[in-house]
C-alpha cells in the first residue's frame, strides 16, 4: 500500500459537458473519425482528491473504474512520461457525472488529473504543453482544460472557444442503460449517408458567437444510431416530449439528453414524465471558461 505522505493534498474539480451539435465528416486515413461539434461545459462535477504516495494509485467509488482501467492512470503515466518523472500519487476518483452517458465525464476525470498533478507535481506546464500530453490521453481531454464553450474539430482535439452561455439552465435526463464500446459500436453503425460538411455547426456557431441560439440546430449524428441502441431511449425520449412540447437532443454518443434554456417547471415536468422509466432527471446550468475551478490544496493527514 502506498504511504499518503505527510505533504498538502488536492482537490479538483472536474465538470461534465454537453455537445450542443455534433456532425461527422467522414473517416480519416488513420482510422479515426473527422468531426465538428460544439462542446459546452455544465456544473455537474466529479471530484478528485490527490495525495502524495510512494507509487501510482486510482481509486473509483465505482469499482470497475479502479487502476489502470480508469483514463486518469493514463493521464497520469503520459505526463510523468512527459516530464520524465515516476507518477507517484494517490488519486481518488468521486463520481457524480454518469458513466459513458455522452458527458465527457472520464475525459473530464483525465483532464483534471492533468491539471492537478502539473500542480501537485510543482510541473509548472504551459496550456500548449499540457494540451499535448491531453491529446494523447483522448480526443475530449483537451476541452477540458479550458472548459466554458468551444468547436471542436479533427477527431474532437483541435479546440477553438466560443463564446460562453454561462448559467444557462438545462434539464438532463440520464437513462439507467450503458454498454460495453458503446461508443465504438456507435461509430460502427454511422455510414457515408450519416457523413455531411460540418455546416449546421457552423451556423450553430454563427448563433452563439450572436449571443443566440435554436433548437433546429443542435443536431447530433447519432441521434438516429442511438434509438438504435439503447432500446429505452424511444420511450424516455417520447415521454419527455410529451409533457414539455419539447424533443430533447442526444449528448455524444448518448444516452444523455437534454433541454437547453430550461426551467424549473420544465424540470418538475421531465420527472414526473420520467416516472416508470428507469432514468434521472439534472437540473444543471452551464459554465463559462473563467467559471472554471481547477484546484485547492488542504493539508493531507
Amino acid at each position: 500500500m502506498p504511504r499518503r505522505g505527510t505533504g498538502k493534498g488536492l482537490l479538483v474539480q472536474a465538470t461534465a459537458k454537453l455537445n450542443l451539435g455534433l456532425e461527422v465528416l467522414g473517416r480519416r486515413n488513420d482510422g479515426y473519425h473527422e468531426i465538428r461539434t460544439v462542446m459546452q461545459e455544465i456544473d455537474l462535477a466529479d471530484e478528485l482528491e490527490i495525495l502524495p504516495a510512494d507509487s501510482l494509485v486510482v481509486r473509483c467509488d465505482d469499482p470497475a473504474l479502479n487502476g489502470e482501467r480508469n483514463l486518469v492512470w493514463k493521464a497520469a503515466v503520459e505526463l510523468a512520461r512527459e516530464c520524465g518523472r515516476l507518477p507517484l500519487a494517490e488519486i481518488t476518483v468521486r463520481k457524480r457525472i454518469p458513466i459513458a452517458m455522452g458527458l465527457g465525464g472520464g475525459s473530464s476525470d483525465a483532464a483534471a488529473a492533468l491539471m492537478g498533478l502539473n500542480q501537485f507535481w510543482k510541473l509548472d506546464l504551459g496550456p500548449e504543453r499540457l494540451a499535448a500530453v491531453a491529446s494523447r490521453v483522448g480526443s475530449d481531454v483537451p476541452f477540458f482544460l479550458w472548459g466554458g464553450a468551444a468547436l471542436a474539430s479533427g477527431r474532437g482535439e483541435v479546440i477553438e472557444p466560443l463564446p460562453s452561455q454561462r448559467g444557462v439552465s438545462v434539464s438532463l435526463i440520464c437513462p439507467e442503460s450503458t454498454m460495453i464500446d458503446k461508443t465504438a459500436r456507435l461509430y460502427g453503425r454511422l455510414n457515408s449517408g450519416h457523413f455531411s460538411d460540418g455546416g449546421v455547426t457552423q451556423r450553430l456557431v454563427q448563433n452563439l458567437i450572436a449571443g443566440q441560439w435554436a433548437d433546429d440546430l443542435f443536431h447530433n449524428v447519432f441521434e438516429g444510431p442511438a434509438l438504435q441502441e439503447f432500446s429505452s431511449l424511444p420511450g424516455i425520449l417520447d415521454a419527455v416530449e410529451r409533457a414539455t412540447g419539447r424533443r430533447p437532443h442526444l449528448s455524444g454518443a448518448g444516452p444523455a439528453l437534454f433541454l437547453y434554456a430550461s426551467s424549473l417547471v420544465e424540470y418538475y415536468s421531465v420527472t414526473r414524465a420520467l416516472q416508470g422509466h428507469r432514468a434521472q432527471a439534472y437540473f444543471v446550468r452551464t459554465l463559462g471558461r473563467s467559471a472554471r475551478p481547477l484546484a485547492a490544496g488542504y493539508p493531507s493527514h
